[in-house]
């Protein structure tokens, strides 16, 4: 645990007392070691016995984009496997004669590919994950790819299918075998967590279609239709686990995705188009691309941060959701906790 002195306690306990979270977990470090870390609140509201830890498990939403789907995407490029500048349709055959046939990997990792912006996957496809695939990978695009950016759900989707389409196996495995493992996240892993997991889990939302509070089975919808695994979404982790993750974009650990990939999604890949972009990392908001502090956010109330200028990285997980959807107090919060971590 973090000392009572740290200020990273002092702001995240603030926002456990004043009703922004009910808990959460956070870890800060450099390419060597963590140097502050910790837990406040409670696991649950329900349960006034029992507090928040620093090993407890969350669903971290958005997350899973960059923990798995990029992640992922750099070991196969590093091995000459996937060319990101290379149009889907001269080597994906699902993807030859549609919409996205024109489409790069590129244009998916900076959000450009003209995708729609919202899900929606039942509601237009239905329940099959057959169907919901044929649907997604036929939908007509909004603009030409590379002509705006537009973060949209799908890009991650679609980079997810397309790295099990490559690999011919299925992304948890995928993440587990070229990232998880070698970087020694043994806690990390998609849900639906086991029985013996889900008491360590943060709970996030009661969800009226089911009559439960979700706990160890994901969030977002779009990845429990598709049995809690995909692109968007599904992975749930620790703080220790993703600060793991993040020392390794400082200092590499061999065996998986290269510090070469690395810098190349650190660093603005849209030209002038504004929001300014890598690969599906994004400038902290707050700074500019000169300030080489990157981040990435997940609904469920999650976020992480690494400045290769700075040596520092940064994860925090709270399951806002058990509170509230407003997305506007935690995000201040994280702005808070981002100027503390990176001054």
């Amino acid at each position: 645990m973090a000392q009572r002195t740290d200020p990273c306690e002092r702001l995240l306990g603030d926002a456990v007392r004043t009703g922004v979270v009910p808990g959460a977990a956070w870890a800060a470090g450099d390419a060597r070691t963590t140097l502050s870390a910790g837990a406040v609140g409670l696991l649950d509201p329900a349960d006034p016995t029992r507090p928040t830890r620093p090993d407890t498990l969350f669903d971290v939403a958005s997350l899973t984009k960059v923990l798995a789907v990029w992640a992922v995407t750099g070991t196969l490029v590093d091995a000459g496997k996937l060319d990101p500048a290379a149009p889907l349709g001269s080597y994906w055959p699902e993807a030859a004669g549609r919409p996205l046939a024109g489409v790069t990997a590129h244009h998916l990792l900076t959000h450009t590919a003209g995708l729609p912006l919202r899900a929606n996957l039942r509601h237009l496809y239905g329940s099959d994950p057959q169907d919901v695939r044929d649907g997604v990978l036929s939908e007509p695009l909004r603009h030409r790819p590379g002509e705006a950016v537009a973060y949209t759900d799908r890009a991650a989707l679609v980079l997810g299918y397309l790295l099990e389409h490559l690999t011919r196996q299925p992304l948890p495995r995928l993440a587990g075998d070229r990232v998880w493992t070698p970087l020694g996240m043994t806690d990390t892993r998609y849900g639906p967590l086991p029985a013996a997991l889900r008491g360590r889990c943060a709970p996030t939302e009661y969800d009226e279609e089911s009559g439960i509070r979700l706990r160890g089975t994901v969030h977002d919808f779009s990845a429990r239709l598709l049995g809690g695994a995909c692109g968007i979404s599904g992975v749930f982790t620790t703080t220790a686990d993703t600060g793991r993750f993040l020392r390794h974009l400082l200092d590499p650990v061999p065996g998986t995705f290269s510090a070469g990939w690395t810098a190349a999604s650190l660093r603005v890949r849209t030209g002038r188009l504004e929001p300014p972009r890598g690969l599906f990392w994004h400038p902290a908001p707050g700074t500019g691309p000169a300030d080489d502090v990157w981040a990435h956010f997940g609904f469920t109330g999650t976020g992480l941060w690494v400045s290769p200028a700075r040596g520092r990285w940064a994860v925090l997980l709270t399951n806002r959701l058990y509170l509230t959807r407003d997305p506007g107090p935690l995000a201040r919060v994280r702005d808070a906790f981002r100027a503390l971590v990176f001054p």
